[in-house]
């Protein structure tokens, strides 16, 4: 059953159930298959009200702040595998409480808390984040391995023997990647690291594994997999973010003004790329539109669309359409789930899109409605 967009309140973010559980059964797959633990990560998606649906499938999360790592503890109702770039003396305790696994991004890090833990008498485990130096991801915005990244221990700065409270390494240098992308990447990090294996009992691949796009080799990632851990003897830990939530929603909006300025037409809607669709500026990625051409075409209407901040550079273009865009025509934005409500912010104070999902036995829910107290409670 399709979705019902006329029951849908614009602005809204919309998750189709369905399509979720659709992705969480193939990622179930790769787990059973490959004899792997993977979790999800909330920097990602994380939207708690469909964690019940989650936690069929998937039993652990991962966390990168002490307020993920308490949705984990607190919501998922399990401990959290928990990164931080950084953790300070007053997060640390409360993170310790909530966490299975920590992984520290320096030794300095790890030797300033290693005593908080042991004080603490919590069996937690403890890991190290280290820098394979090879991705092949092209935008340094997403590239934790670009020359001076600030994320990850060079294999030229580890000591020959790690402390004995070492029990993993963690790399990420994925980004919504192939199975081809983690193979190269994993020879660089086995070159690099191999010679600690048998210090330590698990490796935390990190994210990226797109496995839930269509063109996604995954008998090949399972290969990958299984080979690594037979051949290692080593525990194997994935943590996803967008291949959970891939393509499982929408941001359903309206135009509300088109405005023209040297030939260019431009739909402005009732939400914003800056605030809701920061990815869209940044990557910079064009989401498909429902009833349009993705790529303009000659004759047909043609517009960018517009967002409804301030910044000049709120827009994104260009798509056609079959007739004119009028104002109080719905226009929805697919694949809008993944790291999007994760990095809403309310900016310039525009109204920020509701949280709903749909069952197709039961229609839409909404779920949450902002209004001026969320605006106002941000800030002081």
């Amino acid at each position: 059953m399709a979705v019902d967009f006329r029951q849908i309140p614009s602005p809204c973010f919309v998750l189709d159930e369905q399509l979720l559980e659709n992705n969480l059964q193939l990622i179930r797959s790769v787990k059973e298959r490959a004899g792997v633990e993977i979790i999800l990560a909330f920097k990602g998606f994380a939207m708690w009200s469909a964690f019940p649906i989650v936690r069929k499938y998937i039993q652990s999360t991962t966390a990168s702040s002490l307020n993920e790592a308490r949705l984990a503890f607190e919501e998922f109702g399990t401990p959290a595998h928990t990164y931080a770039p950084v953790y300070t003396d007053n997060d640390f305790p409360e993170i310790l409480a909530c966490s299975s696994h920590i992984t520290f991004n320096s030794l300095s890090q790890f030797e300033h808390f290693l005593p908080v833990v042991k004080q603490s008498g919590k069996k937690v485990s403890l890991g190290i984040r280290v820098n394979p130096e090879f991705s092949e991801v092209e935008t340094d915005l997403y590239n934790p391995c670009a020359p001076g990244s600030r994320l990850g221990i060079l294999a030229e700065d580890l000591p020959a023997v790690l402390p004995s409270d070492i029990e993993g390494l963690h790399f990420h240098a994925l980004c919504e990647s192939k199975s081809f992308d983690l193979e190269k990447t994993l020879a660089a990090f086995e070159q690099k690291f191999s010679r600690y294996f048998s210090q330590i009992k698990w490796v935390n691949m990190g994210g990226g594994h797109l496995m839930t796009h269509k063109d996604y080799n995954v008998d090949h990632l399972v290969e990958i997999l299984t080979n690594f851990r037979k051949r290692t003897g080593l525990e194997v830990i994935l943590e996803l973010g967008s291949a959970f939530a891939w393509e499982t929603g929408y941001l359903v909006s309206t135009v509300v003004d088109v405005v023209e300025n040297k030939g260019i037409k431009t739909a402005i809607l009732d939400v914003s790329f800056a605030a809701h669709m920061p990815d869209c500026l940044e990557m910079p990625y064009k989401p498909r539109i429902i009833g349009s051409y993705f790529e303009p075409v000659e004759g047909k209407p043609t517009y960018r669309m517009g967002g409804n901040s301030c910044l000049s550079g709120d827009y994104v273009g260009f798509w056609s359409f079959d007739k004119e865009l009028q104002p109080g025509d719905q226009i929805v934005f697919e694949d809008m789930i993944h790291y999007t409500m994760v990095k809403t912010t309310f900016f310039n104070g525009v109204n920020h899109p509701s949280i709903g999902s749909w069952n197709d036995k039961t229609g839409f829910k909404l779920i949450r409605k902002f209004g001026y107290d969320d605006f106002k409670g941000k800030l002081s």
